[in-house]
């Protein structure tokens, strides 16, 4: 699963990656091994995207996810793309 997701992140995400949730390292490394330990630990999570809003570089995701123990929440991502339309920076809102 690494491999496949280190081929996706480099179509996606630039060479410098800057993450502002702390519980999640900078880079493409911090990106992987965060969600592989997602979903390690939570396999039954799941994610449904409600809407997407971009202005400039500036990339909006509104998300409803469902936790075990049927947690729910609503975040709200936001992406900073550079010039070759790659992601470089990366907030989360829960």
């Amino acid at each position: 699963m690494k491999v496949i997701l280190k081929k996706q992140l480099q179509q996606y995400v630039g060479s410098e990656f800057i993450q502002y949730n702390p519980d999640v390292a900078d880079g493409t490394h911090g990106f992987i091994d965060y969600f592989e330990r997602m979903q390690k630990e939570y396999p039954q999570r799941s994610i449904k995207f409600v809407r997407a809003i971009a202005e400039g570089n500036m990339v909006a995701l509104h998300t409803h996810q469902i936790w075990p123990d049927s947690d729910q929440y609503l975040t709200i991502d936001f992406f900073r793309l550079i010039e070759n339309g790659k992601i470089c920076e990366h907030w989360a809102t829960i």
